[in-house]
């Protein structure tokens, strides 16, 4: 029997965490009606949301920021190591 994986990746520095699922709550906005308002397809926007992206452009996260009025640290926060 091999022995278990582990439960998820390690970051020694800390992690980035996407927090769009909250603002969209608080803004009572589906994912859709963002990444439409965005222009960005639904698929990159759940890729963002989900904390898979690898990258986010600028002008992207701008977007994002006009249309939920809100800074990019509202969207974007990070978790220290061992969090």
């Amino acid at each position: 029997m091999s022995p278990a994986a582990p439960a998820g990746p390690e970051y020694p520095h800390g992690q980035i965490r996407v927090r769009l699922d909250q603002l969209l709550d608080a803004r009572q906005m589906t994912m859709t009606e963002l990444a439409g308002r965005v222009d960005i397809t639904l698929a990159n926007m759940s890729i963002l949301k989900n904390g898979h992206a690898k990258a986010i452009r600028f002008s992207t996260l701008t977007a994002i920021c006009h249309v939920l009025d809100c800074q990019p640290g509202d969207i974007l926060t990070w978790d220290p190591p061992g969090t």
